[in-house]
């Protein structure tokens, strides 16, 4: 594995259930009522988000103090390069292609950066294909058609694809193709700790509420499998041994990655979570859902009793906006962006 390896997945947004360990709390206004972040000035999109879950995806650029922003609309992902401050901005549009011709009416289902050892690709993924460009969105470098006669994957057959990448060049190949998930794939996340807790690495969700998780490598390797818990998981992440699972009920579960033990429940929205994320170097939880508001938690594991527990930090309403996609900023969670349906721009909130 000269460059690292890509897991994507063909799909749009049962054992018995796990052992649970768990409790249960509320989302709410912390007790001090102290606000945490504050609204900063707008990047604005040439055109409007899509009513897609998780239709955000954030690249920082650390070294040229500049954040890559992607959100689709339709056929289009609307790429925007800003400056820190939010006032130098960059704009590109990609449009979903089939092969090497623009093919206008295939929808795009999601765009996400893929960062690997070696390299970072952003990764559009539609009705007809997968299309892998360069971090900058400059130069396609690969395509892979959906719904062939010699691999009918579809856009709803639970197939997750898992591609070889090279450090450098378009030599890109599916090496691999997991077939354990009977329903349309919804959300795929590895661990993103630097300091991973456990064998288990990956995560991948469908459209009953199945979670899967996976020891990645050379041959991936199925671990365990969550049954579905009362509907769709709509969004799902990976971080230090640990799984965060949005479902359609509003709520929250949080999983130990190593044995699949609920240990949390967590009464977030009043509607569907469409979108978490968390900040890689301080465990912040980020939830949105269709209830227009975002939460931030704080997720650790108890070094006495093991535990894993989530306290509540930050709440904040985005008032008459359907919420599509939030991610934080950077690593530590000091800022983070929010989109929303048929809205042409990106909402950014920073720490106060």
């Amino acid at each position: 594995m000269a460059g690292g390896r890509f897991h994507g997945y063909s799909g749009l947004g049962n054992p018995e259930r796990p052992e649970r360990q768990r409790e249960s709390i509320t989302g709410g206004e912390t007790e001090n009522n102290i606000r945490m972040y504050k609204r900063e000035k707008s990047i604005q999109i040439k055109s409007s988000a899509s009513a897609f879950h998780n239709n955000l995806s954030i690249l920082p650029i650390t070294d040229k103090n500049l954040t890559y922003f992607a959100v689709i609309h339709g056929s289009v992902v609307n790429m925007v390069s800003a400056s820190t401050d939010g006032l130098n901005l960059s704009h590109r549009q990609l449009q979903s292609k089939e092969g090497g011709l623009v093919h206008g009416t295939s929808l795009i289902m999601q765009a996400s950066w893929c960062v690997l050892p070696s390299r970072i690709l952003l990764v559009l993924a539609s009705q007809k294909g997968i299309q892998m460009y360069e971090s900058d969105g400059s130069i396609m470098v690969y395509w892979h058609a959906m719904d062939t006669p010699e691999a009918p994957t579809g856009s709803s057959a639970g197939s997750i694809l898992v591609f070889n990448i090279p450090p450098k060049g378009t030599n890109i190949t599916v090496s691999e193709v997991l077939e354990q998930h009977r329903d349309p794939i919804t959300d795929i996340a590895c661990d993103c700790s630097e300091d991973k807790e456990c064998t288990a690495d990956l995560v991948t969700a469908d459209d009953s509420g199945v979670l899967c998780i996976w020891k990645s490598g050379e041959d991936f390797k199925l671990m365990y499998k969550i049954a579905a818990y009362g509907g769709t998981c709509s969004s799902v992440k990976m971080w230090s041994g640990i799984i965060a699972a949005g479902y359609g009920s509003g709520q929250i579960l949080i999983y130990d990655a190593a044995t699949g033990t609920v240990h949390v429940e967590v009464n977030a929205h009043a509607r569907w979570i469409c979108t978490l994320d968390i900040a890689s170097e301080s465990g912040k939880l980020l939830s949105g859902g269709e209830d227009s508001f975002l939460r931030i938690w704080r997720i650790y594991r108890n070094p006495e009793s093991n535990t894993i527990e989530v306290e509540h930090e930050h709440t904040e309403c985005v008032t008459d906006v359907q919420i599509c996609g939030a991610k934080f900023c950077d690593p530590e969670g000091t800022a983070f962006a929010v989109t929303g349906y048929d809205l042409s721009e990106i909402i950014r909130y920073v720490q106060v």
